[in-house]
């Protein structure tokens, strides 16, 4: 035993000299320079590429490089100087004379006499064991430069020897991981794991966000441990995940090549590295090789309020349906981020009465220090008059792409205080809850705000029995979807008031269906099948709803089964059109309900043979690669034929996200005495009322009353135009990713992807006494502008690539109910007009000089309008209706 010991040891110790021997980095001899050409080209271009080439340039140098000074003890503890010269520009592609944003030039009239300057002064880069250890350069240098020569410092950065280590270089803090064989070493960065000072942002939402993939990759080709070449390769790709066609990428390249060996200096004199440096030049200082932040100055560039002056007519109410209003609200955006809160409230005094709801949609969007601050100086919530004002800044708060705990502050201050209008402070709980829901996604459930919104609306419902405030309450715990809402909406379902339970039924369902407990479940069975109480029919609808897409057993699904046949008539209907519609579609739930209906008992005649106008359908809206859209359509009617709740949902798929983009829900009640009709079971007592529920982007807005009480519905019935009620309107940020990209060689790349949707959801109802005749309608407008845009700009010349696509499109949904008589006749239609549709590709090089080169390419085509499918009894109804109606 004792031999073996000491032979491990022996071993060690023979492992260890012969490590302690070799060279761990690259050597440099004294008194000899070392010649190198160096190249580095950045290239921006669609995905796919282009046939035109990618706009970009190459920078070219020769690169001296000799020993200064080493470490005695140590031959990998090394000082060496590098400088850079015979400095070219070029287009990185091949370009004719007149696309040539460089010809004629030359390096020192692109970058400036005095930059060229700085950039050829040489400069010193300690390395210990391969490892930059420190860069020494001049502080008064523009950081442009100062990144040049990083990147060109890190590109000296190797191990001989296999192994993942961190390192530090221009790209940052970064893990990396080499591959060592014979003659040549292969370094990866994980790009991922860098750690800089410049963050970004990007939207919570994954279905309208980014998708970003990278590589970085060197390989040296070495001969006697010394570098002959380095090649290195750095590719970004990012890709709208809604539209995987829009997308950019940037790739940048670097090559040094050794050439040869001249007579060089001979190695200072000097104990360490910081009086050597010294003795050279008492200016040189470790600046870091990680690079710096470059701020570009935009020359000739408008302010904020010039820019408006251009923009202000495209944000007019009347060209809101137009693609160019959500273009203009997303430059408008670029814009106002750049900008001060006192440039920013000169804009807001200046708008016209009709275009200042669009610039409270843009400013709030903006979601910066000044824009927020601008925002609470401009609006007074003690006025009840600016309520239309107030409520967009509300909504562009619930629609932030990247909120942070001082937004959720502020709106937690200003419900603090003193509000003139109820709906507003309505709204303000509401949307506070949406932003607790935001901010959780993000990791900050624990910031001291965040806890105490959550105490303020957890404890809400039990501080007050009016009926307003406990919706709020429900509806901003709705919107926050905390798990610790579960029980209260648990307990709530179960509430005498129907509205109550409506909203924590309709809540429950939003979760996670691991959430769903079995006490939840019991809670929600009870419920639809009124083991306590007698429950109104839309209850007991929004109850089958969360036991069908909560993973359902065979027996909740058989005693659903079970009760269809003794439900009210209608509900009869609703629920079996329900249980075909699962089956269709092959939801989640249809293969225990297939178990469920080889059950005689369960699936017969009588019970599937139940009439009535009440339905569930659902659909697809459009299928690609990219995203999936699918609509559902439930609708039920009270035993007279009048509307109980019509419900419409739209919903978008992408890469296993889901996006509940819309949700429309109109819901009366306590309609029978107007045709001298009987109320359904459970429904005797109920208050005459009808209004409507929006639910936009995973964000429940305040519902809209249409008339509540007898004596407000015969005004309305007196007064009704037929024009839909609005219940939101306005321009909505739903992509929003912005990064700094730093590139391996020094330069800097910013992306930017923005999309921006006008929209204008309305919604109405329209009773004829006369003829006998109910219609309601949602009408939905929009349009959608997304663009994505990567810069690599140096101040002293910019290339980039724009990608974008734009729509317009209307949606429209109107039932129409004539209960002259008996079963009476319902049609519903879901129609999309002809829409275009265009996407854009723009390339744009410049110099500092002033000129520039940009190229365009456009696709523009005609989607054809569509009436989307419903089930064939409504086509034969509504085939009845209009023959009627003619």
């Amino acid at each position: 035993m004792l031999t073996q010991v000491v032979f491990l040891l022996c071993a060690a110790s023979c492992v260890s000299t012969s490590a302690k021997g070799g060279a761990a980095g690259p050597r440099l001899n004294n008194d000899q320079l070392y010649k190198f050409s160096y190249s580095t080209d950045v290239l921006v271009d669609r995905n796919r590429g282009s046939k035109e080439g990618s706009a970009g340039y190459r920078i070219s140098s020769d690169v001296d490089i000799n020993l200064v000074w080493r470490d005695p003890s140590s031959k990998d503890n090394q000082l060496v100087q590098l400088a850079i010269s015979n400095v070219r520009i070029e287009p990185a592609s091949h370009r004719s004379e007149k696309k040539n944003v460089l010809h004629g030039s030359t390096a020192e009239s692109v970058i400036g006499k005095a930059k060229l300057a700085a950039l050829t002064k040489p400069f010193l880069l300690h390395l210990k064991n391969g490892k930059a250890k420190a860069f020494y350069s001049y502080w008064a240098e523009p950081a442009t430069i100062k990144n040049l020569k990083r990147g060109l410092a890190s590109l000296l950065q190797v191990q001989l020897n296999t192994g993942k280590v961190i390192e530090n270089d221009v790209s940052g803090r970064c893990t990396v991981e080499y591959k060592a064989v014979k003659g040549q070493v292969t370094r990866t960065k994980i790009l991922d794991t860098c750690k800089t000072a410049e963050t970004g942002f990007t939207t919570h939402i994954q279905v309208l966000g980014v998708d970003k993939k990278s590589s970085s990759v060197t390989t040296f080709t070495l001969e006697d441990g010394f570098i002959r070449s380095a090649v290195a390769e750095e590719t970004h790709s990012l890709v709208l995940n809604s539209r995987r066609s829009a997308a950019v990428k940037v790739v940048s390249r670097q090559t040094l090549t050794f050439v040869g060996t001249g007579a060089g200096p001979l190695e200072s004199a000097g104990k360490d590295v910081a009086g050597v440096v010294k003795s050279i030049d008492a200016k040189l200082a470790a600046v870091g090789i990680i690079a710096e932040k470059v701020t570009s100055k935009c020359k000739g560039c408008p302010s904020l309020f010039e820019h408006w002056q251009t923009q202000q007519k495209q944000l007019e109410p009347a060209r809101l349906s137009k693609a160019t209003a959500p273009r203009s609200f997303l430059a408008l955006i670029q814009s106002i981020r750049k900008a001060s809160k006192d440039e920013i409230l000169k804009v807001l005094k200046s708008a016209s009465k009709t275009s200042l709801p669009q610039v409270v949609d843009a400013v709030t969007s903006s979601q910066t220090v000044a824009s927020l601050d601008a925002m609470l100086q401009f609006l007074n919530f003690t006025d009840a008059k600016g309520f239309v004002l107030q409520e967009r800044f509300l909504y562009a708060c619930g629609f932030a792409s990247h909120p942070n705990e001082r937004m959720l502050q502020v709106l937690l201050d200003i419900s603090k205080g003193k509000i003139g209008s109820t709906d507003i402070k309505e709204s303000v709980v509401i949307i506070m809850g949406a932003l607790v829901h935001k901010l959780c996604q993000k990791g900050g459930c624990n910031l001291p705000t965040v806890v105490e919104v959550k105490k303020l609306i957890l404890d809400g419902l039990g501080s007050t029995q009016v009926e307003s405030e406990v919706q709020m309450y429900l509806l901003a715990l709705k919107n926050s979807l905390l798990p610790e809402a579960i029980p209260i909406f648990t307990k709530y379902a179960e509430s005498e008031v129907g509205a109550y339970s409506t909203i924590a039924l309709t809540a429950l369902q939003r979760y996670h269906v691991d959430l769903m407990t079995s006490e939840v479940k019991q809670t929600v069975n009870r419920v639809y099948h009124q083991n306590r109480r007698v429950y109104e029919k839309n209850v007991r609808a929004a109850a089958a709803d969360v036991i069908l897409s909560s993973r359902p057993s065979y027996m909740e699904v058989k005693n659903l089964l079970l009760s269809i046949g003794s439900l009210p008539h209608e509900m009869n209907k609703y629920m079996l059109s329900k249980i075909q519609d699962i089956l269709r579609f092959q939801m989640p739930a249809s293969k225990v309900v297939q178990r469920v209906m080889k059950d005689t008992i369960s699936h017969n005649y009588d019970r599937f043979a139940k009439v009535g106008s009440s339905s569930a359908y659902s659909g697809f809206m459009a299928k690609s690669a990219d995203v999936t859209s699918t609509y559902s359509l439930d609708i039920l009617y009270s035993g007279s034929g009048i509307l109980r709740r019509s419900n419409m949902n739209i919903y978008a798929a992408s890469k296993g996200a889901l996006l509940h983009g819309l949700q429309v829900a109109i819901e009366a009640q306590g309609l029978e005495s107007m045709i001298a009709a009987t109320a359904d079971e459970g429904e005797e007592d109920l208050e005459s009322f009808a209004g409507m529920s929006a639910l936009l982007f995973d964000v429940q807005l305040r519902p809209v009353t249409f008339f509540k009480g007898y004596s407000d519905l015969m005004s309305k019935m007196f007064s009704m135009t037929g024009e839909p009620m609005n219940v939101v309107k306005g321009l909505i940020l739903l992509t929003d990713h912005s990064e700094v990209i730093q590139l391996q060689s020094g330069l800097k790349a910013s992306a930017e992807f923005q999309g921006g949707l006008a929209i204008d959801i309305s919604g109405g109802m329209e009773v004829s006494l006369w003829y006998r005749e109910s219609k309601t309608s949602v009408n939905n407008r929009g349009a959608l502008v997304v663009t994505g845009n990567v810069t690599v700009d140096m101040d002293f010349m910019r290339a980039g690539v724009e990608v974008s696509f734009e729509t317009e499109a209307s949606l429209d949904f109107i039932t129409t109910v004539q209960f002259s008589e008996y079963p009476f006749l319902v049609c519903m239609q879901m129609e999309k007009t002809t829409f275009p549709f265009s996407e854009y590709l723009t390339k744009y090089e410049s110099v500092s000089s002033g000129k520039t080169v940009v190229s365009h390419k456009s696709n523009k085509q005609l989607v054809p309008g569509s009436e989307f499918p419903l089930h064939q009894e409504n086509s034969n109804m509504c085939k009845k209706v209009f023959d009627s109606s003619w």
